[in-house]
């Protein structure tokens, strides 16, 4: 005997993505207009360094505004990217009388929008959840798109959820108080948006990068917005990775494995950055891109006051085992994204992206860097 469960649904997960400054009454203004409908309590989910720059701020806002908000501060980095932060929250909310009549509010970078759109999507099955970005990182990348994850101590992002916010703020003025070290770690995600789908974009780097690093405000705006036009395009086609989404992990799948294996003494743009270059090269012996693009994308990420290099203290064997948790990886063998010259994708079949690379061929690289 068979009982069919027809659930067939059509969703609409459209969200604004509001580009400005000073967003923080825009915020309040919309809870209050009903962006997530008659909610009235709000979790604040920030971190140890943004708590007092931007989170106790919005936490001080709601509530003078009527709504009930509660502060819950994780430390600030990638450590705190974890299973057992994310259970510290969930506690700390289910301690604060919390339910599923709530909306998370992650205000920070991107640890702080991963690990809180984590929570949401499943804190009482699932509740509403916006994002109030602080960095340039979490601008172009963390924020928009709806991936959502933890690390694990054997490697980044395998635990997590597709979930969709209600809205995301890229507060501008915000990347005033950033340290130069994390400007650089997101024009290293603004680098790739470039390479991969916008020449346009990599040629304003070329001429621009130093404004971006002075937080020029027309410079900022233009990349603010050209990284959500590029991450867009990608997302709108194939929002559950299975085929073009592949290509934002350019530089990624060295990048990760950096990350975790330097046991995140380097920023994410960092670790990507390193990774952009590892996989230009390779693509350079493949024919994927001429020699003198190759240069201008390592010549713009050495602007960019990233490393290209990777850092001595790396153990290159652990390094390459490492690649095989790339989620990329298919029955054991290695795959790459690869850029073609400046601004598109090399694509290897119908909505294939990803190409099987030998550990031969990567090891050479590794070496060479």
């Amino acid at each position: 005997m068979k009982f069919n469960c027809e659930l067939k649904r059509v969703v609409d997960d459209s969200y604004d993505i509001e580009i400005g400054r000073k967003l923080q009454d825009t915020l309040v203004s919309d809870f209050k207009g009903g962006l997530v409908g008659k909610t009235k309590k709000f979790a604040i989910v920030t971190d140890s360094i943004v708590v007092d720059l931007y989170g106790r701020d919005i936490y001080d806002r709601l509530n003078a505004a009527g709504l009930k908000a509660e502060l819950f501060v994780i430390p600030e980095g990638e450590k705190s990217k974890t299973r057992q932060m994310k259970e510290f929250v969930e506690d700390s909310m289910l301690e604060k009388g919390f339910r599923r009549d709530c909306c998370v509010v992650a205000v920070g970078g991107g640890v702080v929008t991963d690990l809180a759109g984590f929570v949401a999507g499943t804190f009482g099955r699932g509740v509403p959840f916006v994002n109030y970005a602080t960095t340039l990182l979490a601008a172009a990348d963390a924020s928009v798109g709806g991936k959502t994850a933890v690390d694990t101590p054997l490697a980044t992002n395998l635990i997590g959820l597709f979930n969709q916010p209600k809205k995301v703020y890229l507060d501008i003025d915000t990347w005033k108080t950033l340290p130069e070290k994390q400007l650089s770690s997101g024009l290293a995600e603004t680098i790739k948006h470039g390479c991969l789908g916008d020449k346009e974009l990599f040629e304003y780097l070329e001429k621009n990068v130093e404004k971006v690093l002075e937080c020029d405000g027309e410079a900022c705006e233009y990349i603010a917005k050209k990284n959500c036009e590029v991450k867009y395009k990608v997302v709108m086609k194939d929002e559950r990775e299975s085929g073009l989404r592949e290509v934002l992990n350019l530089g990624h799948t060295v990048g990760r494995a950096i990350e975790t294996v330097s046991d995140y003494r380097l920023y994410h743009g960092e670790a990507v950055a390193i990774g952009m270059v590892a996989q230009s090269r390779l693509g350079e012996k493949l024919g994927f891109i001429s020699h003198e693009n190759e240069q201008r994308v390592e010549k713009l990420l050495e602007r960019a006051k990233l490393p290209t290099k990777i850092p001595d203290y790396i153990d290159r064997k652990a390094l390459v085992k490492k690649l095989y948790t790339d989620k990329k990886v298919r029955d054991g063998k290695l795959r790459f994204v690869f850029q073609k010259e400046i601004g598109e994708m090399m694509c290897f079949g119908e909505n294939q992206y990803g190409k099987e690379i030998s550990e031969e061929q990567i090891a050479e690289i590794i070496t060479e860097m």
